[in-house]
Order: structure tokens, then sequence, then C-alpha cells
């Protein structure tokens, strides 16, 4: 391959890309341009220890009621509109810089204590088998006295399933304590579903180490850079979710119970823990690509032992001719009979004395 076509396969994979631009082009300080929801869906729990009841709101102007009640009450919100949110936020007390929050793009995960409300922001992932892509969705979580508000941006797809199965049942651990468990809850199944996410993506690491070291090409070298791309990423949203949850742990507000601290705490091992593993993953494809470059070497190594044993054998021949083939008048038996056959004899027999010399010390082996 000519070096300025294999400089090309290497550096436009990397940065000529519509994802490398996707990936990097976030500016926090421009204000958000936000495509609003066509339709958004909201859905409202209401439980206690001996009662659970789910409502499915027309709009958000009837959420209003929900904040009288003494129940507990989870109130999802699929889709993002700037009035919606507004209006939601307004009749629960939150301030204004946590709705910009909401209304943000392309937010840092981050954990926020504001005129008694506690509210976090981070990104659910999901990973794109057809694609191979780790995909986000931005939620915000609200927690308030005897409520927590949640904001999607998809309606389509999240994690809660599983919490919405565990509020069916009176023994759940869920139905038994406060609004805080509940944050918990949705916090945990988060950070859980990190590695379902990191799992997929260990699994195309595993399946690129084995096709390289089977039979690597251009392509194994393009596979490289975009699953590094969609590391970069995962990291991006899981190492900020440490100091979120820390923030949890270190708060003294009281919407926080000392019983439920400690499930905080488990939280944050595991994000500490799907940490460690995103950077594991980082070092596995430095290595990948070092295993690639040290492959493409092993070739042009190959290639030139060949070439250079092949010129070794030509060289007696090449040699013998010229000397036999000079102008001058007197050559020692150029004009025998035998001369030519001897001549070429030559040109036979020692290629064929090196050949063996080469073979007994071991130079045809694969090493």
């Amino acid at each position: 391959m000519r070096p300025d076509r294999y400089l090309q396969q290497l550096i436009v994979p990397l940065f000529n890309t519509s994802r490398t631009k996707e990936i990097f082009h976030i500016n926090p300080t421009a204000a958000p341009v936000r495509t609003e929801a066509e339709e958004i869906h909201v859905k409202v729990y209401e439980y206690d220890m001996d009662d659970f009841k789910e409502y499915e709101m027309k709009n958000c102007q009837e959420i209003g009621r929900f904040l009288a009640s003494k129940k507990i009450c989870w109130i999802n919100i699929d889709g993002i509109r700037k009035n919606d949110v507004e209006t939601v936020c307004n009749h629960f007390g939150i301030h204004n810089l946590l709705i910009e929050d909401i209304l943000s793009i392309g937010q840092r995960p981050k954990m926020d204590e504001i005129e008694g409300i506690l509210f976090c922001l981070l990104n659910m992932l999901y990973f794109n088998d057809k694609h191979c892509s780790v995909e986000q969705e931005q939620v915000s979580i609200a927690l308030g006295h005897n409520f927590v508000i949640t904001f999607q941006e998809d309606a389509s797809r999240d994690v809660f399933n599983g919490l919405r199965d565990k509020l069916q049942f009176n023994n759940s651990k869920v139905r038994q304590r406060g609004a805080d468990y509940l944050c918990y809850s949705l916090l945990d199944m988060i950070v859980d579903h990190y590695f379902v996410v990191m799992e997929q993506l260990g699994e195309k690491i595993e399946a690129l180490e084995e096709e390289i070291i089977r039979q690597s090409n251009n392509r194994s070298l393009a596979k490289i850079n975009s699953l590094r791309k969609e590391l970069i990423v995962l990291k991006r949203n899981v190492a900020p979710v440490r100091e979120l949850v820390n923030g949890f742990i270190k708060s003294e507000s009281q919407l926080l119970h000392d019983q439920t601290i400690k499930y905080y705490k488990d939280v944050y091992d595991h994000i500490l823990q799907a940490n460690d593993f995103a950077e594991n993953y980082r070092d596995m494809m430095t290595n990948l690509q070092d295993l690639y470059l040290s492959k493409v070497n092993l070739k042009l190594n190959e290639v030139m032992k060949v070439m250079a044993i092949v010129t070794c054998i030509l060289a007696p021949a090449t040699v013998i001719g010229g000397i036999f083939g000079m102008n001058f008048e007197v050559i020692p038996y150029a004009h025998q009979r035998w001369g030519f056959y001897v001549t070429v004899s030559l040109m036979l027999i020692i290629p064929l004395i090196m050949i063996w010399i080469f073979k007994k010390r071991g130079w045809f082996r694969n090493q």
C-alpha cells in the first residue's frame, strides 16, 4: 500500500466522520436548540404500603392535584416540551435553574440541591447493535417531599420497567419506603444498565480481537477507531455519575433518610466498578491498536524476508553471469565446449547449497 493511502486509511476514519463530529460537537455555553416532542406521555404512580394506583394523564395541567397527596407519587413525563416542563416545575416549586438543566442538550451528569429539591441529571445508555454505537438519552430526576418527577426524551424506551413491576407488589421494598428510596431505585437501574451496555460493547471488542489475530485488514483498523469513539461516549457518561451519587451521600437534606444512604453507597460502589470497566476497555482498545500495527509489521517482515531470500539465491547466478558476460578478449573457459554447461551448473548448484544452509539454520520456519 502506498504511504499516502495508508495515512488516509489511518486518519480519515478517526477525524473526518459524522460520528466524530456528533461526539465532540458539544458547546455548553451555547443556547440549546431542542426540537420539542410532537407528543408527550405522562404517567403517575401513586402508592403507599397498602395501595397502588396508576394514572395516565392527558396533559400536564392535571398533575398539580398530586402535590397535596399524602402518598408517594412518581410522575414520569416522556417527551420534552418547554411549556409543559415549566408548568410541572411551577406546580412543584422547582427552581428556574433546574428548568434550564432539564431543557438543556448534552449536559454533563450533575446533582444539585436548590430550595428543598434534590435534582440530578444523567444519561441512560443503550447499545445499538445494528450500528455498533452507544446511544444516550438524557433523564432528569427531581426529588421532593413525597414525590419524584422524571423527565425523559424518548417515550419508546427506558430502563424502568423492572421498577414498575415492583410497584405492583405490596411487599416490595419500594412500596415500604419513601420517595428517597424511589429516587435511589431509579438511579440504581440506570447505573445497572450501564453494565449491560458495557457487556455488549465488550463482546464487540472480543470479536474484533479474534478477527485481528486471525486475519487483520483495513476494516479492522476502521472498527478499532469506531469502537474507540463509542468508548469515549461511554466514559463521558459513566465517570461524572460518581460525583453525582457522592452528592446524594454527602447531602444533609431532610429528604434523605439515614437508612437510605447505605443504598446510595451501594450505587456508588457500582459506578466505581463501571468506571473501572470503562478504563479497562480503553486499555484493551489501545492494546488492539498495537496488536494491529504489530500484525502489519509482521506481514511486512515476512514479505521482506521472502524478497531477501530470493535476492540471496539469485545473487550467485547474477555474479557468475556478470563475470562471464564481460567484454574481455581472454576469459577462462569462455571458448571451451563445456564452459557453458559448467557455468549453468554453478548457477544451479550454489543456490541449492544456499537453500540447504538456510533450511538447516531454520530461516524458513515461522517464528
